[in-house]
Formats: structure tokens, C-alpha cells, sequence
């Protein structure tokens, strides 16, 4: 079982991420920044407030990253992307370092997160949908100016 793995579950590489062919190991910061979309010193950063562990280091002192640290990471790339603050994502390796004895207390949390997602899904589809009316009225406006009517009412 990999570290990330060990804290952070178990990944289907397709599913996660199939952007590109993660190698056994990467062999440096900067190839693991290219795999995560992160920069380097955001890596270093994760990995000094404790969100990341340490990454292994090779006898020239440069870090490599196994497959599962990467993926671990783009996963941490995910929930931050949905919200999740730095705290809530430590929070969370911290209770997979404890093992299967936290699984529901992580279960509970990925399951709050999803809730927030879908709400916060919602939230914008309800958005873009003002935004399409708010458009479709400024084009009909533009094709037949009504100089009287500059109200464009949104529960119409």
C-alpha cells in the first residue's frame, strides 16, 4: 500500500486522472508539478504546513514522488478546487493516517463535502440560467430598442 494510499484511499488511475501517464516514480519536484498542475513551491508549501508528508529524497537531496503520492496530491488538487480548505484537507490525512478505524468519520466528511458540491452546482446553474435570460433580453433589445423599457426583470 502506497502512503498516499494509506491516508488518503485507494485510486483508479482512469478515473482520477487520465490526463497523462504517471510514471512508478517521478523524480523530481518539477515533474511532479507538471503531473498536479501545481506549482513547485506550492508543493513545498503542502508539504511544510503538513498537508502533503515529506516527499523521499534521492542521494543528490532532490525529492521523488511515487505514483500514489501524485495521485494523492491531484486528489487534494480536487477538493481544494470544490472548496475545501487546507485545515479540513489536513484534517482529513490525518484521519486516514489512524487507519480503517476513522473510515466512517471520512466517509461522513466526503459525504458533506458532495452535498456542498451539488449545492454549490445549483447554485450556478441557477446563475448561468439569469445570465442566459439577462442575454436573451439584451439581444432583443438590441434587435428592437424599446427606449421606454430598460428594466430587464429576472422573474420574468
Amino acid at each position: 500500500m502506497g502512503i498516499m494510499e494509506k491516508y488518503l484511499g485507494k485510486f483508479d488511475t482512469e478515473e482520477l486522472h487520465d490526463m497523462h501517464d504517471i510514471p512508478d516514480i517521478v523524480t523530481s519536484i518539477r515533474e511532479a508539478a507538471l503531473h498536479t498542475g501545481l506549482t513547485e513551491d506550492t508543493i513545498r508549501y503542502y508539504e511544510k504546513v503538513g498537508l502533503l508528508p515529506y516527499a523521499e529524497r534521492k542521494t543528490n537531496g532532490h525529492r521523488q514522488y511515487s505514483k500514489d503520492q501524485i495521485l494523492g496530491i491531484i486528489f487534494l488538487t480536487r477538493l481544494k478546487a470544490t472548496g475545501m480548505t487546507i485545515e479540513q484537507m489536513k484534517h482529513y490525512r490525518e484521519l486516514s493516517e489512524q487507519g480503517a478505524d476513522t473510515l466512517s468519520v471520512r466517509y461522513a466528511i466526503l459525504e458533506e463535502h458532495q452535498r456542498k458540491i451539488q449545492q454549490d452546482i445549483a447554485n450556478l446553474h441557477e446563475t448561468s440560467e439569469i445570465i442566459a435570460y439577462k442575454l436573451q433580453h439584451y439581444r432583443e433589445l438590441s434587435e428592437h430598442p424599446d427606449l421606454e423599457d430598460s428594466n430587464c426583470n429576472t422573474s420574468t
